[in-house]
């Protein structure tokens, strides 16, 4: 299957490539969602599942795919995991205050993705530049 040439443009970026990994997240932690809440889980529940299923596949994809990062070795694995730890704590915090605050006026659905806008524009820059950075000269 040929790939359209403005999508192969968008995708060669690492924006490009980090909004698509993105969106394809998110679709899939909507799902996580929807399917928690049909199974009985709260609000809260649905979007903490939702969020930490979605952080290890994004994690992951985001690495590989959208920084083209395939060193493993544990002097760079294990910084970049304790990086991505802090950022999640941070960003789980976040998400779940602002579900917290506004559970009563807004559908989860929503609130989920309001904190994934806000969050993806600050993981972007610290993913960027300081945690998957492969050094001087390396285009992404």
């Amino acid at each position: 299957m040929k790939v359209a040439p403005a999508i192969r443009s968008v995708l060669k970026r690492s924006f490009g490539r980090y909004v698509v990994v993105g969106l394809s997240v998110y679709l899939f932690e909507l799902l996580v969602i929807f399917v928690s809440q049909r199974l009985g889980a709260s609000p809260l529940v649905a979007v903490s599942l939702g969020f930490w299923v979605g952080l290890v596949t994004s994690f992951t994809l985001q690495k590989f795919v959208t920084f083209n990062d395939s060193r493993t070795h544990h002097r760079i694995l294990l910084p970049q995991v304790a990086a991505v730890t802090l950022l999640v704590l941070f960003n789980f915090g976040f998400t779940v205050g602002v579900t917290k605050l506004l559970a009563a006026v807004l559908p989860v659905v929503v609130i989920r993705t309001l904190t994934l806008g806000i969050t993806t524009i600050w993981n972007f820059y610290l993913y960027k530049t300081r945690i998957f950075r492969l050094g001087e000269g390396t285009t992404y």
